[in-house]
């Protein structure tokens, strides 16, 4: 998420600590979450401190669109400010917010804002790598190898877009985001068991697509 957006959601916040190894920063989302229900926005700019990058690049990797993914991953944090007395808590926070952000790229895709992919990189500044971590050769490749690579990517990319969004979206959350089956579960409102099926359903997919591909 762009640093306009931090300023505009956080700037009440103090500024947190980010850990050298990028990882997430520790806060306890209840108590948090307690607090921005009483009205405390200080409490919200430190769960949007918390969250702003996975959430950005989540909506990168659905809408392929920096400008775009900066505008939804506001929009998200705005709609779970307006909804944080709906949260129960029968989920982790993480999840639900996910939830929100997943849903709002649904919708803006089917308003007729989709945008195609041109790249499995993750945005500037990520942490991590996008779809080309889980499918690169990490050898050094030779020239031909490394223009096989590329095209590879263009043919997985052309495959995941021509899925439905729940089959997507899926892929995303487990390959991408590396959720386990109950977090999908969490993210998605639906049982452990339709996460596998649908996950398996989606892989079959991609598989068929890329037949001439894989051989």
């Amino acid at each position: 998420m762009g640093p306009s957006s931090s300023n505009k959601l956080a700037q009440d916040a103090p500024e947190p600590a980010r850990p050298e190894t990028g990882g997430t920063i520790h806060f306890e989302d209840e108590a948090l979450v307690e607090r921005c229900r009483k009205g405390d926005m200080q409490a919200f700019g430190l769960l949007v401190a918390k969250y702003q990058d996975r959430i950005y690049n989540l909506l990168y990797r659905l809408l392929n669109n920096a400008a775009d993914a900066e505008e939804l991953a506001q929009e998200t944090f705005l709609r779970a400010l307006e909804r944080i007395s709906q949260f129960r808590g029968q989920s982790r926070f993480y999840t639900w917010l996910f939830r929100v952000a997943a849903n709002m790229a649904i919708s803006y895709r089917r308003r007729g804002g989709r945008v195609r992919f041109q790249t499995l990189a993750a945005p500037e500044d990520s942490d991590g790598q996008g779809l080309s971590a889980t499918l690169a050769d990490h050898r050094d490749p030779s020239p031909q190898a490394a223009a096989m690579s590329g095209e590879t990517r263009q043919a997985v990319l052309g495959a995941l877009e021509e899925l439905d969004e729940e089959f997507r979206l899926i892929v995303i959350l487990r390959d991408v985001e590396d959720m386990d089956y109950a977090q999908i579960a969490d993210v998605l409102e639906v049982p452990v068991g339709t996460v596998k099926s649908r996950l398996h359903r989606a892989r079959c997919l991609l598989k068929d697509k890329l037949s001439d591909l894989i051989g």
